[in-house]
């Protein structure tokens, strides 16, 4: 059987639905075809059960291809409209109607509820893996999928390593970058600063992980830390999808908000404590290597609020907090 999965963004959620294409592969004995864009692609690369990745710019290579199943777990419109376009005997997930995204089947009804119904978007206790899976019409069982760093990712990861000679240290990583959508996902920089101290008191080095949105507030955090002094390593900014990988795993813990990071350190196995505050807790699977924080103003902002900058809110968990769930995720077997 051939399958198609169009998945193209946004990057976490790319990682997140990994799982879909393993449980495709195994139940249906499918060979899978992934749409993608960006350079999100690379890390599905050398997944064994991924046969070809196909990314938007290079889509011509299968315009005149069939395929025995469609799965398309994306809402945006690019997906929608390449859902149609793609010659399937049979389809499961999202297409465009009218300007509106629709279920070809009644298994993804209820995904778009969620995200058209605020009401249920608040009762919601479903992940998102549970619901692609419901998408998808099989059963979800936990599956967990693993990134797999190739012997450049390692020789990157340990050449960061070995410059900042950062061997056999206690290591926390820390992204708290976000997208405009959200300005208030991601933790206040003084309650950043205030954990950095904390963990360089009890013995730990800090890679301090982000993008190019994240550029200037870094190095005014970098700055202050440095005032303090404090020393923490950063990641490269512009770091591919695999480098950003690569680093992540050089950490013992992650400390990351609902985003790409998350994700990456899932996929590798790394613990995380993951602060939440204006984005469901409920929907994020962490397999049990995670600590969620959810911020006490949490339901004040979502989801209705959700797109809104509150120095409160994002000043709502403590840097003690955080700290308390990194001493227990270290100490737990």
């Amino acid at each position: 059987m051939n399958a198609c999965i169009i998945k193209l963004g946004a990057d976490g959620d790319v990682l997140r639905t990994l799982p879909l294409a393993k449980a495709i592969h195994e139940e249906k004995k499918a060979t899978i075809t992934w749409i993608t864009k960006g350079d999100i692609s690379t890390l599905l690369e050398g997944l064994p059960y991924i046969k070809r990745v196909i990314t938007l710019e290079n889509i011509q290579e299968i315009e005149d291809e069939s395929f025995d199943i469609l799965y398309n777990f994306d809402v945006d419109e690019e997906a929608l409209e390449l859902a149609e376009v793609i010659q399937s005997d049979k389809k499961y997930g999202f297409y465009d109607a009218d300007g509106y995204p629709v279920a070809y089947n009644s298994g993804g009804e209820y995904y778009l509820n969620t995200m058209f119904d605020d009401d249920l978007k608040k009762t919601n206790k479903k992940t998102y893996q549970e619901m692609m899976f419901e998408v998808a019409e099989m059963p979800f069982k936990k599956e967990r999928c693993s990134l797999k760093l190739n012997k450049e990712d390692q020789v990157y990861a340990k050449s960061f390593a070995d410059s900042h000679t950062l061997k056999g240290k206690k290591i926390i990583g820390i992204h708290m970058g976000s997208s405009s959508r959200w300005p208030s996902k991601t933790w206040h920089l003084e309650r950043v600063q205030d954990f950095i101290q904390i963990a360089n008191k009890k013995g730990y080095e800090i890679i301090l992980f982000g993008g190019p949105n994240e550029v200037d507030k870094h190095a005014l955090l970098v700055e202050h830390l440095h005032n303090a002094g404090l020393k923490v390593y950063r990641n490269d900014p512009r770091n591919t999808k695999r480098e950003f990988a690569s680093l992540v795993s050089l950490c013992d813990l992650l400390v990351c908000g609902d985003s790409f990071s998350l994700h990456v350190a899932l996929g590798l196995g790394i613990k995380s404590v993951v602060l939440f505050f204006v984005t469901s807790p409920a929907e994020v699977e962490t397999y049990g290597l995670s600590i969620k924080i959810e911020s006490p103003l949490l339901k004040e902002f979502f989801p209705e609020r959700s797109n809104e900058y509150n120095e409160q809110l994002v000043k709502s968990i403590s840097a003690e907090e955080v700290m308390g769930a990194v001493d227990k995720l270290h100490n737990k077997t």
